[in-house]
C-alpha cells in the first residue's frame, strides 16, 4: 500500500510559476515509476509528466513541453513538478500517481498503469 500526499497548488497569474510536491510513503524501500496527471472540470484526466523509477526517463504531455519539469527528490519517494509560464488552460486538479513493480525503467503514461493516487492539489491560473 502506497500513500501519496500532494502539496504546492494555489492561485497564480498567467505567466507565473508553481512547484508541486508529492511525498510517497509505504513499508518497503522500493522506488517506483511516478507521474503527474491533471483533470479540469468536465474533462478527462490526462497525463502531464511521468518519470521512470530510476529517474533516467521522462515524458511530457505536448501542452506542457518546455514549460514544466518533473524531478525526483534526493529521497527517492519524493516527486516534484516545476511549472513555469502558466496559462489559464493549466487550471486543473493535479494528481500524483505511483506504479509499483515496474519491470521496465521507463516513464509510464497510461492512466490505468497507476494503482496509487493522491487526493490532488488544485492549481488555478487567472488571466
Amino acid at each position: 500500500q502506497v500513500q501519496l500526499v500532494e502539496s504546492g497548488g494555489g492561485l497564480v497569474l498567467t505567466g507565473g510559476s508553481l512547484t508541486l510536491s508529492c511525498v510517497a510513503s509505504d513499508r518497503t524501500s522500493s522506488t517506483y515509476a511516478m507521474a503527474w496527471f491533471r483533470q479540469a472540470p468536465g474533462k478527462e484526466r490526462e497525463i502531464v509528466a511521468a518519470i521512470s523509477w530510476s529517474g533516467n526517463g521522462e515524458y511530457y504531455g505536448d501542452s506542457v513541453k518546455g514549460r514544466f519539469a518533473i524531478t525526483r527528490g534526493n529521497a527517492a519517494k519524493t516527486l516534484f513538478l516545476q511549472m513555469n509560464n502558466l496559462k489559464p488552460e493549466d487550471t486543473a486538479l493535479y494528481y500524483c500517481a505511483a506504479k509499483t513493480g515496474s519491470l521496465l525503467d521507463i516513464p509510464y503514461t497510461a492512466l490505468n498503469e497507476y494503482r496509487y493516487w493522491g487526493q490532488g492539489t488544485q492549481v488555478t491560473v487567472s488571466a
